[in-house]
């Protein structure tokens, strides 16, 4: 079985010779395998394809894929987007007083799925004609014998009522005008809005206009908003993106206990957080923007477990050549005399009135160091990391050293008009190609480097961003919150990159994250910052992994132990005996 997938943003007809049409043995044996489209672009009949790869090597865009897939998918299909369109086999299953997650790559169906089980698209059973496509009775009939059946058949006559969180929270305020107690007062059916508020830490917002809201304000509205609805099903679309691991941490808690009796699928990259919330999983597999299968429901351990393993061991199905494997001890504690790169002096930032106040104390950063750093938002770090590369002067206090810095700001913005490779290449100084390529190939840049900057989404914007900062020639690169619109698959080949960069160039990294997997695979040490977010914080230091660790997840009231299999860490169900434990005697970040 094969499908054959048409990338109709990089298709470009008007600028080749169709040479997917003009090369295919097929075609020149008179069959009509490769057509003109009626707007141009080449549809390819899967049926009389023989998977040569021809086209998929002649096409000048790489907007062609002819993929061999299992015979036991044939007929499986739950939706295709067009002709030669992506194709999603399989779906979560909603369990009653249960949370279940969804884990998978950007690209891969996660969104798609949910959109289906809320009720915001019909799936179409693979069936791409508009004559051919599927009534409900037939979609029901597809899931006969299994939970789906019920489900589909309740939708489908509105006995069910359903609650669906979008991905992307910035379109909130093109949907809502007016102050952030209107919406909750008028979307509250269930009467919680102002416990989950106060959980959530949002009283300040309540009187701010939709649109002068934060990232991380809308983030928590948009949740919320969810949360209040009187409704059998809950469907999350990511809800950590602009959170704090603080605001995280708060957000997986309020979800657990407010909404413990209904049931609740959410589709998360955060894999601790997952881990926190999730009682089963699905695991997504496939080609982004191809095709994505979807895994039977796992228990969530075990279904990270095989993730981060790369061997799905039910369907029998490799999807990483590596494991992602995490380590007992941290592979530097203390730094020694002649390990010191960079000494700072200590500074206060003022920014006067009853303005932010940051205090830094005196400290220093490694040779081929990857320095840690976490905290709550808004206490500084930003801050911190903009005086260290010179675009924020201190009030008091100097910052002074002789070096190069190259800095990756927390926010982003696609607003230049050129090609992504033109763009890299003209920020590479004197570093040699074989640099350049050290950097563009792990992040896949090649996928994306003919395209304008200002058409990428929010993932391929900060890969870009990314590899901006890297391709600098630098000794000290200082990148904020890189991990933000990453998927897992792309958070893995951002932590092999910077690990294997800063280890070959010998040169220093600054990380600030709110990812706790990723700043444990990437750190040496730890910097931990403290306050009152919004109005002062402090340093209180620079600290060897386990130290580190552990101040901070005592202030955030959590426990980590590592897992027996992998060695990652994992958050402790709240109160349960080994949070505990460790909470007894202090050994918050359990090794």
């Amino acid at each position: 079985m094969r499908i054959a997938i048409l990338k109709r943003d990089k298709c470009q007809p008007r600028k080749c010779e169709y040479e997917c049409i003009k090369y295919c043995p097929m075609v020149r044996t008179g069959e009509e395998t490769v057509v003109q489209g009626e707007d141009g672009k080449p549809v390819i009949s899967e049926e009389l394809c023989e998977g040569c790869g021809i086209c998929i090597k002649k096409c000048p865009f790489d907007a062609v894929s002819i993929i061999g897939l299992p015979e036991e998918l044939k007929g499986e299909e739950t939706h295709r987007y067009g002709e030669n369109g992506f194709v999603l086999y399989g779906m979560p299953i909603p369990k009653a007083g249960k949370i279940t997650g969804a884990i998978g790559e950007n690209g891969i169906g996660k969104s798609t799925a949910i959109k289906i089980l809320s009720g915001l698209q019909v799936p179409n059973l693979g069936k791409v004609d508009a004559e051919a496509k599927p009534s409900w009775d037939e979609i029901i009939k597809k899931y006969a014998g299994s939970e789906l059946q019920n489900y589909f058949d309740k939708l489908s006559k509105a006995k069910i009522k359903v609650a669906y969180k979008p991905q992307y929270v910035d379109a909130l305020p093109e949907f809502f005008d007016g102050k952030v107690h209107e919406l909750l007062e008028r979307t509250d059916e269930t009467g919680v809005s102002k416990q989950l508020v106060k959980a959530f830490e949002l009283e300040e917002a309540l009187n701010k206009d939709i649109k002068e809201l934060s990232g991380g304000e809308l983030q928590r509205v948009a949740v919320i908003g969810c949360m209040i609805r009187a409704a059998d099903f809950y469907f999350f679309d990511e809800v950590t993106p602009y959170l704090d691991i603080h605001q995280r941490v708060k957000v997986a808690k309020g979800i657990k206990e407010v909404l413990r009796d209904n049931a609740v699928v959410v589709v998360e990259h955060d894999l601790a957080i997952l881990d926190m919330l999730a009682d089963y999983a699905h695991l997504l597999y496939g080609e982004p923007g191809g095709y994505g299968v979807v895994t039977m429901p796992k228990s969530t351990n075990r279904g990270i477990n095989e993730y981060l393993g790369g061997f799905l061991h039910a369907e029998n199905v490799r999807i990483r050549d590596k494991p992602i494997e995490f380590s007992t001890h941290p592979p530097r504690e203390k730094l020694k005399g002649g390990d010191v790169f960079i000494e700072y002096d200590g500074f206060e930032k003022n920014y006067g009135g009853d303005g932010f106040v940051l205090e830094a104390k005196p400290g220093s950063i490694g040779k081929g160091e990857v320095l840690g750093i976490v905290g709550r938002n808004a206490i500084g770090k930003s801050t911190f990391v903009k005086v260290l590369a010179g675009e924020t002067e201190p009030t008091t206090g100097k910052i002074s050293f002789d070096i190069k810095v190259s800095y990756k700001p927390q926010y982003i913005k696609g607003e230049l008009d050129m090609k992504v490779k033109e763009f890299i290449y003209s920020l590479k100084g004197g570093l040699s190609e074989a640099d350049v390529i050290d950097v563009l190939h792990p992040l896949r840049i090649s996928e994306i480097e003919n395209r304008n900057i200002k058409e990428l989404s929010g993932g391929e914007l900060q890969n870009v961003a990314i590899a901006a900062c890297l391709c600098h020639d630098a000794s000290l690169y200082m990148l904020d919150e890189p991990s933000a619109h990453l998927d897992v698959e792309q958070k893995v080949r951002l932590i092999k990159t910077i690990r294997r960069y800063a280890e070959r160039r010998g040169v220093s990294m600054l990380i600030v994250d709110h990812d706790i997997y990723l700043i444990d695979l990437l750190s040496d040490r730890l910097m931990v910052f403290d306050g009152e977010p919004g109005v002062r914080g402090e340093i209180k230091g620079c600290f060897g992994m386990r130290e580190g660790m552990n101040l901070f997840l005592k202030d955030l009231g959590v426990t980590f132990r590592r897992d027996k299999s992998t060695l990652r860490p994992r958050i402790n169900k709240i109160g349960s005996a080994k949070d505990r434990e460790q909470k007894e005697k202090g050994r918050y970040y359990y090794l």
